[in-house]
């Protein structure tokens, strides 16, 4: 039964959109809160624009809420000089409403620790200026909740693909190609395992968080299927398709389509995990909350789908 509790969205890339399209899909109170115009494609949620990088600001955008979700993101070239201020103004507003605070993730914190089994219980080993900062974020929200500052509850995803994502390592460099036979990307090894969670399992595990309460105060990997190499991934994909992939590998981080030098040169420090073998397990969040990652080639054939939809006729694509 739906108790009307208003559930804030924050962040209109792939992870909040997919998100408050969730939420509203379970038949909650939704309102999506960005920084820019959020394109109307749904009734039932409430829009707003407000850039929340302030208390003031943040407080103001999230009234009434109950829970609030953490998806903004910012440039990559200039998320350690603004997400801690975004992370400060969140956990002030979940405070001043009581509202419980669930923050979205990437695996930054683990730096070379990625590995055969990436656990809740890998170290945090991030020597990257971005992987510190995650990790020096992550500690920030796990004390505001042992410090009962705000009830916090934090999912990590690793490498997004799915409807609506464009600019990932499996995303808009790969999908149309595989489509219509042009050139796709490959990054780094791809024969090394390396894990890639479905936006739509990113928005339903984030929905799960927000509403189940025995989650809270840890981080918790959101369901994704067991890695296999990003080759695999690409068989599968003509599999589908029925149609052979050229593959353009990019194996250092040099600009590549819409990866302009600005971002490589930001993402370097990165690179490595193209590199090393990443296999993000969830099996803790899938045994709490029996809730399982959608099958991956169902997946990649609903992303392939809505890719064909997307661009259909979009020459310039």
């Amino acid at each position: 039964m739906n108790d009307q509790r208003l559930h804030v969205v924050l962040g209109a890339g792939p992870a909040g959109t997919a998100t408050a399209a969730e939420l509203a899909s379970r038949g909650e109170r939704v309102r999506h809160v960005s920084r820019s115009t959020i394109p109307h494609v749904d009734d039932r949620i409430e829009r707003r624009r407000a850039d929340v990088s302030t208390a003031e600001a943040a407080v103001a955008a999230t009234e009434g809420a109950a829970v609030i979700y953490h998806a903004v993101n910012v440039p990559y070239h200039q998320q350690v000089a603004v997400l801690p201020g975004v992370a400060e103004a969140v956990i002030a507003a979940a405070a001043r409403h009581d509202a419980k605070l669930v923050v979205l993730d990437t695996l930054y914190p683990y730096g070379t620790a990625d590995g055969e089994a990436i656990t809740e219980q890998t170290p945090w080993a991030a020597t990257s200026r971005k992987g510190r900062m995650r990790a020096e974020l992550d500690e920030r929200y796990l004390e505001a909740h042992r410090g009962g500052e705000a009830r916090t509850v934090m999912g990590r995803a690793a490498d997004f693909f799915g409807p609506g994502v464009l600019t990932s390592t499996l995303a808009a460099t790969f999908f149309p190609g595989a489509l219509t036979g042009e050139p796709v990307l490959g990054i780094g090894d791809i024969t090394l395992p390396h894990s890639y969670t479905y936006i739509k399992d990113v928005a339903a595990g984030l929905a799960v968080l927000g509403a189940d309460d025995r989650g809270d105060g840890r981080v918790w990997h959101l369901p994704t299927n067991p890695a296999v190499s990003t080759a695999e991934v690409h068989r599968t994909v003509e599999s589908i398709t029925g149609r052979p992939l050229t593959v353009e590998l990019v194996t250092e981080a040099v600009a590549y389509g819409p990866f302009d030098e600005r971002f490589m040169a930001e993402y370097a420090e990165m690179f490595y995990q193209n590199l090393i073998p990443q296999n993000m397990v969830s099996a803790a969040f899938e045994s709490a909350f029996d809730v399982r990652p959608t099958p991956m080639r169902r997946a990649l054939e609903e992303t392939l789908a809505w890719y064909a939809a997307a661009f259909a006729g979009d020459e310039t694509r």
